[in-house]
């Protein structure tokens, strides 16, 4: 009994150990690609000081990823190249992340653009959660907002109330509508 036992362990103990080798081969034996951007992602929104007034992308080519977007602070560029330079298979990282430049300007309209959009009624359901999926981003008084949200509706509320911010000389929605 003990022995039928154990050799039943044992084979189960193999199978879990060939479908663990399976699926290391299933994505290349090596870093591959696939997890290489599921790690950047992850990378990316684990930044201590990333938030919604900052637009965090990339582009995932073999060894090689390329940031891409906007940042309130500088410091948060570097913060992001060095956590993905960390990834093991990545080789080299572009940083064409754009620091946006300081104005005290800029940040009341960011705040005032925050309350506007979260403080609505439809669109407070996306204030939940540590950083919003509206992001928005303030270059000279042009808001640009980036992101996903549920429906066609919320991303037109969503200018609507971006466009609705005094002292704000244009309004660009690149947010995306994606079901979940």
């Amino acid at each position: 009994m003990r022995r039928t036992i154990l050799a039943i362990v044992i084979l189960g103990m193999l199978g879990v150990a060939t479908f663990a080798q399976d699926n290391r081969q299933k994505l290349g034996g090596t870093p591959g690609q696939e997890r290489i951007t599921r790690e950047v992602r992850h990378e990316l929104v684990m930044l201590p000081y990333y938030s919604v007034f900052d637009n965090l992308a990339y582009q995932v080519n073999g060894d090689t990823v390329t940031l891409l977007g906007q940042v309130a602070r500088p410091s948060l560029k570097d913060d992001a190249a060095r956590a993905v330079k960390k990834i093991e298979g990545v080789d080299q990282v572009v940083n064409n992340i754009q620091v946006l430049p300081v104005s005290p300007n800029d940040d009341q309209i960011r705040r005032a653009e925050f309350r506007a959009i979260y403080s609505y009624p439809s669109l407070s359901k996306y204030a939940w959660g540590a950083v919003p999926p509206i992001h928005i981003i303030v270059d000279h008084g042009r808001v640009t907002l980036e992101g996903v949200v549920d429906n066609e509706s919320d991303k037109n509320v969503a200018e609507i109330q971006a466009k609705s911010v005094p002292g704000v000389f244009g309004v660009t929605n690149n947010v995306r509508v994606e079901s979940r």
